[in-house]
Parts: structure tokens; sequence; C-alpha cells
């Protein structure tokens, strides 16, 4: 039987391994599999995002756990429909997610569920949502651009900020910027945020803010992007470092 290809360029998926930043005790990366009907041809999906699988995973162990997601296809359905190759995505935080802060998150949401009559809620995924929310270093933050193709604001970037702290992910529908805090110029530490928002095509759901703890991207994604080297639609997503 053909399994699914989540893995589809390997060379750049280990080459974005080795640029995430290194963890610290009590640290992880997250990960997670979707589903996504804008993605899909055959319009035999009804949702339009669905999260098939997710876990969490040292830097060491990251490439197998990615691996280990290549069941045989047909093995991922949604309401008993096989999802098709062409519409999935995974998705990766490039900030680690912190142990400790999910832990604290986390019993706080199963003591108020506990409290309640039990309403179908599964503490296992409880508790991966925690671990998604819990940004630990804020290492990068992270800007998405919609439809926009990077090489048409290149030059709005490199006159916003300086180069050395820029990361590129070029994904399906455009880009996403991420800034690297520790190579922030010192001349652009007060600018940097409102230079960005101010090129077309950048989609702010949170406005940054330094003292939030745990602000690493948007609240609907919760610090996640398309996975470098994996399968987005049909697309695979690269890595430029500027």
């Amino acid at each position: 039987m053909e399994n699914y290809k989540i893995i589809t360029d390997e060379n750049a998926l280990r080459e974005f391994i080795g640029f995430l930043p290194e963890l610290e005790d009590g640290e992880c990366y997250y990960y997670s599999l979707f589903a996504r009907n804008k993605y899909n041809s055959t319009n035999v999906l009804k949702a339009d995002k669905q999260q098939l699988k997710r876990g969490t995973s040292t830097k060491e162990f990251l490439f197998e756990k990615i691996k280990n997601l290549e069941i045989e296809v047909g093995g991922y359905k949604q309401n008993h429909i096989p999802v098709p190759q062409e519409a999935l995505a995974l998705y990766i935080s490039p900030n680690p997610r912190s142990y400790e802060k999910a832990t604290k998150i986390a019993l706080k949401k199963l003591l108020d569920l506990v409290l309640e009559k039990y309403s179908g809620y599964n503490p296992h995924q409880e508790v991966l949502s925690a671990i998604q929310k819990s940004c630990g270093r804020k290492i990068f933050y992270d800007f998405d651009f919609d439809g926009v193709d990077f090489e048409d604001v290149r030059d709005e970037l490199l006159n916003s900020i300086n180069p050395e702290c820029l990361n590129i992910i070029v994904t399906r529908g455009g880009f996403h910027l991420l800034v690297e805090f520790s190579k922030l110029g010192k001349e652009y530490k007060k600018n940097w945020y409102n230079n960005i928002v101010a090129i077309k095509g950048v989609d702010i759901r949170t406005k940054y803010d330094s003292d939030k703890d745990g602000n690493d991207n948007s609240e609907e994604d919760k610090g996640i992007l398309p996975c470098v080297g994996c399968c987005q639609g049909g697309f695979v997503p690269k890595l430029i470092k500027l």
C-alpha cells in the first residue's frame, strides 16, 4: 500500500531542524498535521481545517516523529472519508514550548473541567493544547504575509530592519517572516515592528507586546507555521536566510 508523503524534501527538513534553536530543560517543539479543505480539489472534505495528528518532540527525534506520520493512504479520515494527499499540511512551532507553563495552564483548565458535569473533553488533548499555547523563550516573532511574493517586498523589508535578523519561510500562499530578536540591530529596536506592519500583505492578528509573556504569534494559530521540507497542499515550504 502507498503511504502519505509528509516529508517532501528530506534535506530541506533536516536543514530546517538544524536551524531551529537548541532546546533548554523543560522545552519541546510542537507540530500538528492538518487536512485543509482549501488545498483539496476533489471537494470531498467538508470542514475547512481539521487537525489529524499532533505531538511534541526534541530536535533529536523531530525528523523521526514527522516520518512516523506517513501512514497508509486512507488512514487519515474526515467523517469516515479518506483525506487526500493534496489536502495535507504540516505545521510546527519555531519557538520552543515550555512544559512548565503548559502544566500550569493545563492544571487550571482540567480543574475547571472536572468541577463541572463531563462535557466530552479529552484530558490528553487539553494538555497538548496547553503545550501549543505555551511559548517558552521568544526567539522569533512571526509575520504572515498572505498573497504576497517575497521578492515583491524584499527591498521594503531590507529598508525596514537589518537583514541579519530575518529568516523567510516561503509558503504556498505567500511567506512567513521570522524576526530573530537576538540579531535585531540596535538602530531598529524601537521601530522594527511598525516598519514591518506597514508593508503590504502582512496579516496582523495579535499586536506585538514586548512585555506580554508568550506573545510569539497570532492568537488564532498559537505560534505555528508551515514546516519547511514538508507537505503544504502540494507545495514544499522552503527556508531563505538573509
